[in-house]
């Protein structure tokens, strides 16, 4: 049996990605009407934190039974 823990890592690598992809497309493709803070691109940076932390805890709990 896995660990809570594991899929909460599969979760936040999956958004995560998904979060980074979405950051990436608007980077090359900008939004007709631009936040405030668009230019630090915020979804890049979120979502490659996500990736990391989602890594992290993924390859620390994937061979652990709970």
């Amino acid at each position: 049996m896995k660990s809570i823990w594991y899929f909460v890592a599969l979760i936040l690598l999956v958004i995560g990605g998904l979060i980074f992809l979405t950051g990436i497309y608007h980077l090359f493709s900008p939004p007709e009407i631009e936040t405030v803070l668009f230019e630090i691109h915020p979804n890049i940076w979120w979502g490659f934190l996500m990736i990391i932390f989602g890594s992290i805890m993924y390859f620390k709990t994937r061979n652990r039974i709970a």
